[in-house]
């Protein structure tokens, strides 16, 4: 059972583990949801903090035969929907069923890129960390343990926000004319009235 349409969640400067946590309740709660730009999530601590952190991580594996796991993804929507699938108990159906409604991507892809997207003001960095704080981002993490996409989202993003800057500039133009056209039609407006009020209508 979906509550209601999907919801996209532009990730950029948000704190990961707030942010995730948030997400899980609302995946839990049957709410289908798309995080974009993954990439741009950050982690409070600094890079080399991180850095060692994940080399931990990435030293557990199994002990008789690596090849089956546990997997230490490199790409930062593989990280985010990892973090997710821990907080939503996979293991049982409505964990399965759960981690199924979320979808993680790097940069805006072609359909979310039209569409609004939203901000979760209580994951947002300026609001959660002081200031001051030391904190890193998840694309220049993945990029330090292996991710090798990253030169390629920049450049695709590049080209996206410009296509949206022409679309908004012609969006503003089109409010511009239309404010514009409204206002020497006022005038006309008044008289008509006039008009028919003299009239008696």
């Amino acid at each position: 059972m979906v509550l209601e349409k999907p919801i996209i969640i532009d990730c950029r400067d948000h704190l990961h583990g707030r942010l995730c946590s948030i997400v899980a309740k609302e995946l839990l709660a049957g709410q289908k949801i798309i995080l974009v730009r993954c990439e741009e999530m950050v982690i409070s601590g600094s890079l080399v903090r991180n850095q060692t952190k994940y080399a931990q991580f990435r030293n557990k594996r199994m002990n008789t035969n690596p090849r089956k796991g546990p997997f230490h993804f490199r790409s930062p929507a593989r990280m985010v929907w990892r973090t997710i699938r821990g907080m939503v108990h996979q293991k049982t159906a409505r964990g399965q069923a759960a981690i199924g409604r979320l979808s993680t991507f790097e940069g805006i892809p072609h359909p979310y890129d039209k569409m609004k997207r939203k901000v979760i003001p209580a994951a947002l960095r300026v609001v959660r960390l002081k200031p001051g704080r030391k904190y890193t981002n998840m694309g220049e993490l993945a990029n330090s343990v292996g991710w090798k996409h990253k030169e390629l989202v920049d450049k695709l993003e590049d080209k996206r926000r410009a296509k949206s800057d022409v679309y908004f500039q012609k969006k503003k133009a089109a409010g511009a004319l239309k404010a514009k056209a409204e206002e020497a039609a006022a005038g006309d407006l008044a008289k008509i009235n006039e008009t028919l009020a003299a009239a008696g209508y």
